[in-house]
């Protein structure tokens, strides 16, 4: 299960909460979709995306008093399967290979960057996730620009 979201404070008095989306997948907040929390699973009844928050509203609880039992409780969806998707919990570990075959290490972290994600490898080489073709196994296979892993000194 992937984390996907944080119910935050109750809104009004019918049992509508504010939600923070944590993915870019907006779906996950669609009418009759179904998020793990608080121990059970949760379904949308109704949602309205705001300027810095979503307003939900969960089936079953009607009111203030209940939906509080779910304040700052996190929202867990499956994974989605998307064949152009990679998931940090899948790159970090494995092992990154040029398309040509040569080995350039271990991925041991992905950075966040505006522009695009960055593998960050035990060799201490950084590669842009635009470079990845493929993973496959534990493989992650990239086609890297001329001078990508050239040293200056």
């Amino acid at each position: 299960m992937l984390e996907v979201g944080v119910i935050r404070r109750p809104h009004g008095v019918r049992g509508d909460t504010y939600v923070d989306l944590l993915t870019d997948r907006e779906d996950r907040l669609a009418v009759g979709s179904r998020l793990w929390s608080g121990g059970a699973w949760r379904t949308i009844a109704t949602s309205k995306r705001l300027p810095q928050h979503w307003l939900v509203h969960f089936e079953g609880f009607n009111d203030r008093t209940a939906v509080e039992a779910l304040t700052n409780k996190p929202l867990y969806a499956p994974p989605v399967h998307d064949e152009d998707a990679l998931w940090v919990h899948e790159l970090v570990g494995a092992t990154v290979v040029e398309a040509s075959g040569v080995e350039r290490g271990r991925c041991v972290g992905v950075l966040a960057n505006p522009a695009h994600d960055i593998l960050e490898l035990d060799t201490g080489a950084l590669v842009p996730v635009v470079f990845v073709t493929g993973l496959v196994d534990g493989v992650i296979t990239i086609d890297p620009p001329d001078g990508l892993f050239d040293l200056d000194s």
